[in-house]
């Protein structure tokens, strides 16, 4: 299945290869409002490809995408420039163990590069929980969800992509 939606001059892009792996692409202004609908789809895809809105994988992966697109939004705002979200699901079972979907979010700013961390991420306290600061969080949360994270040069122009993993156990037959 291939679809590309075009709305208000943005474009869309899903689609579903044959070996089952699903793609959703599509830009979004660098705007809370942006960010939130960007983790609204992402979340509405996921539970088309029969990952349930209040199933874990469905939680955890439109977390990732919430904290990547607002990071996107608050640190990589150019003005007039959207960013772009890429999640990569399988869409049916496979004989794999384990389920694993890719978050990407591109956005035009260069200079702003999140450092890759083990653990405690921009505003972590001493705790790694960043005490009673209102923000700074983000990275940590994607660090305990994702098996694993990075930034690498946005493809074909200036800026970053913030990548993320996140991994599953492939359910129990008949659950």
């Amino acid at each position: 299945m291939n679809s590309t939606v075009r709305s208000s001059g943005v474009l869309s892009r899903i689609d579903q290869t044959q070996s089952g792996i699903g793609e959703f692409a599509m830009r979004f202004t660098s705007t809370r409002r942006g960010a939130r609908l960007a983790r609204r789809l992402a979340s509405h895809r996921l539970d088309e490809w029969g990952y349930p809105y209040d199933g874990e994988i469905n939680e955890s992966v439109t977390a990732i995408v919430g904290e990547l697109a607002a990071n996107a939004v608050r640190h990589g705002h150019v003005p007039g420039r959207d960013f772009a979200l890429r999640l990569l699901a399988p869409t049916r079972a496979s004989k794999a163990t384990a389920l694993r979907f890719r978050v990407e979010v591109s956005d035009t700013r260069s200079e702003q590069v999140p450092a890759v961390t083990s653990g405690g991420g921009a505003g972590a306290g001493a705790d790694g929980c960043g005490g009673l600061a209102e923000g700074g969080r983000g990275l940590l949360i994607v660090g305990c969800l994702a098996a694993g994270w990075g930034v690498v040069p946005r493809p074909g122009g200036p800026g970053k992509t913030v990548w993320a993993e996140y991994a599953a156990a492939m359910p129990a037959a008949g659950h």
